[in-house]
């Protein structure tokens, strides 16, 4: 494990490798077959569009969450996902009852530069993201001056964002032509009472 220190008290875990390989491809083959991944539609600097890859929100009963516009009830936690929050908590030393699933079919698909601030997070939250399937280049960028942090993410990784890290930085993964598919489980905890937010756009 890495840890890599950021401004103002953020910082990030890296376990690469978390999953074995055998274990990381089985994953990614059950989550295919365990879920019902669709692309949804946001709002967007004032416009509607379609999100450039699949998802699927799970969670446990009441872990509602809202971005962009769109409001989502969890689905149930599968076999799989239920398994991998388990070793996921372990290694972050944080307990999670939710979990975006986010599928990009190849290169073309992306997630746009955010933060995740939403009020249901909470002050500080901890996001775990698991990895599988194809690395795609992640990178996480300072709101305000600093350098960035790009790595290479797939293949059974895990990244623990923690500390002030989404108040001080965004964070996305861009198109890279070539690459093959991919999945990210980002595990979070949503609250039942919110936080005051400081609305950031979420260009997701």
């Amino acid at each position: 494990m890495t840890r890599i220190e950021l401004l103002h008290g953020g910082f990030l875990l890296f376990h690469d490798p978390f999953l074995a390989p055998d274990e990381a491809s089985a994953a990614f083959d059950a989550l295919l077959a365990e879920v019902p991944f669709r692309q949804e539609t946001i709002r967007l600097f004032g416009k509607t569009i379609l999100q450039p890859r699949l998802s699927a929100w799970h969670g446990d009963p009441g872990a509602s969450y809202t971005y962009s516009g769109l409001s989502l009830a969890p689905n149930p936690w599968t076999p799989t996902l239920s398994a991998l929050r388990a070793r996921v908590e372990a290694a972050a030393g944080s307990t999670f009852n939710s979990v975006l699933v986010n599928h990009y079919r190849g290169g073309d698909d992306s997630m746009g530069k955010h933060a995740d601030d939403e009020p249901e997070l909470g002050t500080n939250p901890v996001i775990a993201s698991l990895s599988l399937g194809a690395r795609r280049r992640f990178v996480l960028e300072p709101k305000k001056g600093g350098d960035k942090v790009t790595l290479e993410l797939g293949e059974g990784n895990l990244l623990v964002m923690a500390g002030t890290t989404q108040h001080h930085y965004r964070h996305g993964v861009p198109k890279q032509a070539g690459r093959g598919p991919r999945m990210n489980l980002t595990f979070r905890r949503i609250l039942s009472t919110p936080a005051p937010h400081v609305s950031v756009e979420d260009p997701r």
